[in-house]
């Protein structure tokens, strides 16, 4: 994994987070919650998702809940000052959809990861 600015790199395709997701029936999602949590660690400048919460995150549904929520509340927010865009706060949204439809919560911040290296 290559570092910019501190920052590990992790950019994938949605479409990939999506299909790698239903072909491992989700084990994929254990390695992206880890990955997606170094990432935001790195941005906040602190320890927002430990690897703990990450890996069971996919394996439990109301740690994903909580994990999503997190993301929407410091970790998009982080993204955008990073970028230079008004913080949003989607913690409610990604946390429902991390409940009913993980792999698209999934895809919807990976989406905003990818931001970071344009």
């Amino acid at each position: 994994m290559q570092v910019i600015d501190n920052i590990p790199e992790f950019r994938k395709e949605p479409l990939v987070v999506l299909l790698l997701g239903f072909i491992t029936c989700g084990l994929y999602l254990i390695y992206w919650n880890l990955q997606a949590s170094k990432v935001f660690n790195a941005l906040a400048g602190r320890e927002i998702l430990s690897s703990v919460v990450a890996v069971f995150a996919g394996c439990i549904w109301p740690v994903n809940m909580y994990f999503f929520f997190i993301v929407g509340r410091d970790g998009i927010p982080a993204i955008d000052e990073r970028i230079g865009v008004h913080p949003r706060d989607q913690s409610i949204l990604l946390m429902l959809l991390g409940f009913f439809f993980p792999i698209i919560a999934a895809m919807i911040v990976q989406s905003e990861i990818n931001k970071l290296y344009k």
